[in-house]
């Protein structure tokens, strides 16, 4: 098996052809955050991106993307922002670890979203988490049909609470693929609001995430298109999605809504609508993503297996990036995992994030 190294605006249209036909060999590759257009993305304003390319017999057959940094630290491309982390690899391809790590110039590679069929990978997993997903087929009426068919006991609560809606603020409309610029700005204008508000990290506020976003909306490829739904009361957005979908995988990235509305649970209906709108497109299944959440247990039909963990060889800057990072996701592997230490790490991180929004000043505050 020959490894070449790519920078990922070096991948010929040959290249990208091998890649997206592994992909549609295996139902486990399908995933959106695997394509060619989620490295090459990521690679326009991240400096580290490559992609590694195995070859048979001269033909490309396997590809890896990844981040390096100098000191020769590997990890999955996009890692804290992808759902989704493999080497795709066309059926019966096998490759050795060590190998692998050697010809990217690696001496660790860390994942925390691996897909379960990952076999050389296995002996560096140190732990694997459920990632719920939604298995969809279009319905055979409009969506209070289908919503009452696939999820019978959120039904009623949820129309009652469309029509109230509706009432209130104005005639309900859902559109799948929004094209509007503006609106996915209003989107992430919303997550960033939430972030604060929760504690978390505001992914938003880092510019290279914005741009990146904004770059995979405007990518309409076959194997890979940017697609922002939007729930309107009349011509007001309440809620919006915006995630890559493959020809068959719809990713669930960032979802939010405008806070002044959360009674109506404008969250629970976003979800809802957009499965039922990937159906009516042709998506086969939703992916919810790793983490446990409240509404992915309402919705899901079933769970993949994903794994982190970093595989390494023997070097000085691996054992001293794994000793340094294997605590950290340990402690918060546990306090995920225990409903007992999550509930009041949520409420901490809230207050945290309610103390920060009262220091901001106050032009700087949610409206």
């Amino acid at each position: 098996m020959q490894i070449t190294v790519h920078r990922p605006g070096e991948l010929t249209q040959s290249l990208r052809r091998a890649w997206h036909h592994a992909m549609d060999e295996s139902p486990e590759y399908a995933n959106p955050f695997l394509a060619p257009e989620f490295a090459i993305g990521v690679g326009r304003y991240r400096g580290g991106v490559r992609v590694a390319v195995l070859l048979d017999a001269g033909e490309p057959v396997g590809f890896l993307p990844y981040e390096r940094n100098a000191l020769g630290v590997g990890r999955a491309v996009g890692l804290g922002l992808s759902d989704c982390q493999a080497l795709v690899h066309r059926p019966g391809v096998t490759w050795d670890a060590q190998e692998l790590l050697s010809a990217c110039g690696l001496s660790i590679f860390e994942f925390d979203h691996l897909v379960a069929e990952q076999q050389p990978f296995a002996g560096h997993v140190t732990g694997t988490f459920a990632s719920p997903v939604i298995d969809v087929k279009p319905g055979d009426g409009g969506y209070p049909d289908w919503l009452r068919a696939t999820y019978p006991g959120l039904a009623k609560t949820t129309l009652k609470k469309e029509r109230r809606l509706g009432r209130d603020i104005g005639e309900l409309r859902f559109a799948f693929d929004e094209r509007d610029p503006a609106v996915l700005r209003t989107l992430m204008r919303w997550k960033s609001a939430q972030y604060r508000r929760t504690g978390r990290m505001d992914r938003f506020a880092r510019p290279w995430i914005v741009d990146l976003v904004d770059h995979l909306f405007h990518t309409r490829e076959e194997h890979f298109t940017g697609v922002l739904s939007v729930l309107y009361a009349g011509d007001r957005p309440v809620a919006a999605h915006f995630g890559p979908r493959s020809s068959t995988v719809l990713a669930a990235w960032f979802t939010a809504y405008d806070p002044e509305l959360h009674y109506y649970s404008p969250g629970l209906m976003m979800h809802l609508r957009t499965a039922e709108g990937a159906a009516g497109a042709g998506v086969t299944l939703v992916d919810l993503g790793r983490g446990d959440k409240e509404y992915k247990d309402w919705l899901k039909t079933r769970e993949l297996r994903v794994g982190e963990g970093f595989a390494a060889r023997a070097h000085l800057v691996a054992a001293a990036h794994r000793m340094w990072r294997r605590p950290v996701r340990g402690l918060r592997n546990t306090v995920l995992a225990h409903p007992r230490l999550r509930e009041p790490a949520d409420r901490l991180l809230k207050t945290v994030g309610t103390m920060r929004a009262s220091r901001r000043p106050e032009g700087m505050r949610e409206k």
